[in-house]
């Protein structure tokens, strides 16, 4: 009879002792339920106690968790579309608040946390351009809204640790794509005209200088050619004339020679003239 008597009592202080017991993982924390109501919370690691059937005990996971997300479009503050695919780091930062806003689902934290995190990202993205957007400093953008998202994460016992932004595209079924090959394809002809106009510019400037030039190098050459001409005519002058002083007869002889010449270069010239004119004394066989 005893023995069935202590059999029951022995089982019945093990289930006492085994239910008063829990125990807290490194990384992680615990919240005491009473009844259903919170009596303890932020309950670090460690072997702890409570009261058997009538305390209950959750345990949390506090280290750093990925809190992923789908890709979400935004409007530039020029109301262009743009595709940005995100992920937050953030963990448990208030037990007993993140068990009365999610009564501990993980899932229906990470979904009340994605809104917050969406408006914020929306608020910083709608006021900066697209080409601010797209290649500027990302952790800008992300440090901006970084204390607001955690204001709103505060009331669901979470803190965000980090917000990265992987990756912004261009939604294909807009038209920004065309928009901006459009804006690439006038400012590559922009450039070009430019180039244009200022290869032109100079082109006409060298061809202005080279005909300055030529003008310049012209003038010289023919002032030069009559100074040459005219040293030239001086010289065959004083040549004649000291041939002149010299022999009289020859000099005569020689310019009419020279007459002779220039009378019948082309071979079909007429001279009617007297016999007896000086002219042809030395076409005479007497002489």
């Amino acid at each position: 009879m005893r023995l069935n008597l202590i059999v029951p009592i022995l089982l019945a202080v093990f289930i006492l002792l085994f239910g008063s017991v829990y125990v807290v993982r490194e990384g992680h924390t615990a919240v005491v339920l009473n009844l259903g109501r919170v009596a303890r919370s932020d309950i670090g690691p460690g072997l702890h106690f409570k009261i058997p059937l009538v305390e209950s005990a959750l345990v949390f996971d506090r280290r750093l968790l990925v809190l992923p997300a789908d890709p979400e479009r935004y409007l530039t503050s020029e109301r262009k579309d743009v595709s940005v695919d995100f992920f937050a780091v953030g963990q448990i930062s208030d037990s007993r608040a993140y068990y009365r806003a999610t009564s501990g689902n993980e899932d229906a934290a990470v979904e009340r946390l994605q809104p917050i995190i969406r408006d914020a990202l929306r608020n910083e993205i709608n006021s900066r351009t697209l080409s601010q957007v797209v290649s500027g400093d990302r952790a800008k953008i992300v440090g901006a809204q970084l204390k607001v998202i955690n204001e709103g994460a505060a009331t669901l016992g979470v803190r965000i640790v980090d917000l990265r932004i992987k990756q912004i595209d261009l939604p294909t079924d807009s038209r920004v794509i065309d928009d901006v090959y459009n804006r690439m394809r006038a400012q590559r002809q922009q450039v070009a005209s430019k180039l244009r106009a200022e290869g032109e510019e100079q082109a006409n400037q060298i061809r202005a200088e080279a005909d300055r030039e030529s003008t310049v190098i012209l003038a010289e050459a023919e002032r030069d050619a009559q100074t040459l001409r005219g040293e030239g005519d001086a010289e065959s002058t004083r040549l004649y004339g000291q041939a002149a002083g010299a022999d009289p007869g020859f000099f005569a002889f020689q310019r009419s020679l020279e007459a002779y010449r220039k009378s019948f270069a082309k071979g079909d010239a007429v001279i009617v003239l007297d016999q007896d004119d000086p002219f042809l004394q030395y076409m005479r066989a007497d002489r």
